[in-house]
């Protein structure tokens, strides 16, 4: 019989089960014998085993050794009419369902969700992560996924909760107020919301989700790109002072090319062209309607992109802070 263990009588003696990797759920199979009143069922820890008819779940048993008789099948009993003076074999389905936890198992979007964030607009967002479960009610998870089935496994049932947790990432994501940035940059709290966001579904069909992790939260490829555009030009304070930068590298560019500018000309061209973006750079920075301080900060990011030399930058640090009286 396998992983079952039962005597070889013409009724069941014993009824036994030993756990599977990935098993949630198995039918016990009896082979049309009957089971001898006065029974040992073994349930072994994390384990519940349910005796069921004709689709309905009646009584069942957690861990330990049960002796099955009347007085402990008291739905069975009424179910089957017995009287309390019933000794004989009788015929019912057993099952096994396995309490302990999935973990490990993979999420993730197929197809980008499409939200609207409080600071960037409607995008389309994709995620991915792991998440693990477990059986929490017998009775719901007999009626929406284990049905005649003789047995079901994590692998049977997870495009089921794919579905569930996509449809949960929607619409909790989809209402949100907090701001797409604010939630990569705290993940775990995220995986929080979302295991609350998923536990509805999962309850309807007997399952409990244990954990929820987030591991990637990723934009498309040209949102990324402003996003990053963006950055950039925070960190070199102002439009001007982007513009400028991106002149000096594409100068640099063409200088480094043999072709880029004709013949011996290419130093000269690139230092009179570097040469005006500094004039105007420092014209603005000399301007007297600007603080000497701030003047210097804007000077100091055009040293750090290698826009000024250090020998530049400091003479005209020096011109500026003899300004102040």
């Amino acid at each position: 019989m396998g992983l079952f263990d039962f005597f070889s009588k013409q009724f069941v003696d014993v009824i036994d089960y030993t756990d599977e990797a990935g098993v949630l759920a198995i039918r016990v199979p009896f082979a049309d014998r009957e089971i001898q009143n006065g029974a040992k069922l073994t349930v072994r820890e994390g384990q519940i085993a349910a005796f069921v008819d004709e689709g309905r779940v009646a009584d069942m048993f957690g861990p330990g050794l049960h002796t099955l008789e009347t007085s402990n099948l008291p739905i069975l009993t009424n179910l089957m009419n017995w009287d309390k003076a019933f000794n004989s074999p009788f015929k019912s389905d057993v099952y096994f369902f396995s309490q302990k936890e999935q973990i490990n198992q993979k999420w993730g979007t197929a197809q980008p969700i499409t939200i609207r964030d409080r600071e960037l607009g409607p995008i389309r967002l994709r995620a991915f992560g792991s998440y693990s479960y477990r059986i929490d009610k017998v009775a719901p998870f007999m009626t929406t996924i284990m049905g005649s089935q003789e047995r079901v496994t994590a692998a049977d049932i997870e495009p089921q909760l794919r579905a569930a947790i996509a449809t949960s990432l929607a619409t909790g994501l989809g209402g949100g107020t907090i701001p797409f940035l604010d939630l990569a940059a705290n993940q775990t709290a995220l995986g929080e919301a979302l295991k609350e966001a998923v536990a509805p579904a999962f309850a309807r069909h007997g399952l409990l989700a244990t954990s929820f992790f987030v591991e990637s939260l990723s934009l498309p490829e040209e949102v990324q790109a402003y996003l990053d555009k963006a950055s950039s030009m925070r960190v070199l304070g102002d439009l001007d002072a982007y513009a400028r930068f991106q002149t000096a590298e594409a100068i640099g560019t063409a200088a480094a090319n043999p072709g880029g500018v004709a013949g011996i000309g290419a130093s000269a061209a690139a230092g009179m062209a570097i040469g005006q973006a500094m004039t105007g750079g420092l014209s603005a920075a000399a301007a007297p309607a600007e603080d000497p301080f701030a003047q210097v900060e804007k000077l100091h990011k055009l040293l750090t992109i290698g826009a000024l030399s250090q020998a530049e930058f400091d003479a005209k640090k020096a011109e500026l802070l003899g300004r102040i009286r």
